[in-house]
């Protein structure tokens, strides 16, 4: 058969633009207040645990039974948390949230947020036990069909999860996803060590590539959106030192032309009002900037603060890994994954491979030495990832993917081989 026909297929000759945001940008405060949570939960959690602590109700600490799916939302003044934790252990959730916040550096009332005042609400729940059931123990295993242990957790929710890869930059990212988020990135530590006094936490980045024959040929367009003291008028002054503490520094660095490309400094013209006092942050409100800057398609599941039995996240960290393999195994110079899943079920319904044209073997090949390779149930992609550790505050910033990290397990390039070997490849 045919491979199927590819409605993801765009002119050879395009422009494609990616954004970014820091750490100070409300819906980044959520997703960080969020994930030092589930970090939190997941560090003591493996403390009584190794302490053989035994509960009241005579369950044993343990980590595998840990479920998180908490959502924040910051506004002015407050930040309210809430969701669906099941959990043996005490955090403190008002001051998690507020650790967060003085991290980021809203640490006094003329930023416009203060983590020492602002309000703290806590609407944590418990996780339905309709859901727990078929997570704690899949259909599988209650229908008597399997005793495989990696069997036994189901898949935390239904839906489809896409991971993306391309040769454009060594970290296998997009081009534009990846210098937008290195922007940004630069953009906070530039005000953290104080290079830029004038700089306040919230900022975006954006950037437009040239794409040529299908390869990125050149920055044509850069923004950036820095928040900033009152004090300064002069767009100038922001422009020329953003061009020479930011955007030189990561543009010198990448294999790109840039020099007279557009760019674009606080178009409004001045940027004071800032963080959750200029705008409300919610969880999961930036999937796009988390992943790959709208080159991949998206499922539409957020990832902070939820538990990797949440397929929304781990089989989405999966599809990454498996990807980037993919194409570091030399199979392909693009490829797409897509992972299908139903509640309660362990194995995914279905693994998608699209190459978009750049592969050096069939995508059914491809397709068969992944199901070969891989193991995508959820307790297997837990293990071989290692992601019941307490990591996922950082991975709230600057993108989930691309990141050079030993603690992102799932950008590793250790399936290669055995990819190139399933598919008789000598790529």
């Amino acid at each position: 058969m045919p491979d199927r026909l590819r409605s993801t297929d765009r002119p050879r000759s395009f422009l494609f633009t990616s954004e970014s945001v820091t750490e100070g940008h409300p819906d980044k405060m959520a997703d960080q207040i969020s994930d030092a949570i589930l970090d939190a939960i997941l560090a003591k959690e493996a403390a009584l645990e190794a302490r053989g602590y035994i509960a009241p109700s005579g369950a044993p600490a343990r980590l595998d039974c840990v479920r998180c799916a908490c959502e924040t939302l910051v506004t002015t003044g407050s930040i309210i948390v809430s969701g669906e934790i099941r959990t043996q252990s005490y955090v403190d959730v008002q001051e998690i949230a507020r650790g967060v916040v003085r991290r980021i550096g809203y640490d006094r009332a003329k930023y416009g947020f203060d983590c020492d005042t602002c309000g703290v609400i806590n609407m944590i729940h418990e996780q339905s036990p309709d859901i727990a059931q078929g997570v704690d123990e899949s259909f599988d295993v209650q229908a008597g069909l399997t005793t495989d242990a990696i069997d036994l957790i189901g898949a935390g929710d239904q839906g489809m999860m896409f991971g993306y890869a391309t040769d454009e930059t060594p970290s296998l990212m997009p081009m534009p996803h990846h210098l937008a988020s290195r922007l940004a990135e630069r953009l906070a530590r530039v005000r953290h060590e104080g290079l830029i006094d004038y700089l306040r936490p919230d900022g975006k980045t954006q950037v437009t590539i040239r794409y040529e024959q299908g390869r990125p040929k050149a920055v044509e367009t850069i923004v950036i959106s820095a928040q900033h003291a009152p004090s300064i008028r002069s767009m100038e002054t922001i422009k020329a030192d953003l061009l020479a503490c930011v955007i030189e520094p990561v543009l010198e660095r990448a294999d790109i032309s840039w020099r007279g490309c557009e760019l674009y400094v606080n178009p409004t013209g001045r940027f004071v009002v800032g963080g959750p006092m200029g705008d409300t942050g919610l969880t999961g409100r930036k999937i796009i900037v988390d992943t790959y800057g709208g080159m991949g398609r998206h499922g539409g599941g957020a990832f902070s603060g939820k538990d990797c039995t949440k397929v929304d996240r781990s089989a989405a960290y999966a599809a990454r890994w498996v990807a980037k393999n993919v194409v570091a195994a030399g199979l392909a110079t693009r490829c797409e994954i897509e992972l299908a899943y139903a509640i309660g079920v362990a194995h995914p319904l279905s693994v998608m491979v699209d190459t978009f044209g750049t592969g050096t073997v069939s995508e059914r090949e491809i397709t068969r030495a992944i199901e070969k390779v891989f193991d995508l149930r959820p307790a297997a992609i837990i293990e071989a990832l290692d992601l019941r550790r307490p990591i996922f505050e950082k991975t709230a910033s600057y993108g989930h993917f691309g990141r050079d990290d030993a603690d992102f397990t799932w950008e590793r390039l250790d399936r290669a081989d055995l990819l190139r070997s399933a598919c008789g490849s000598r790529s």
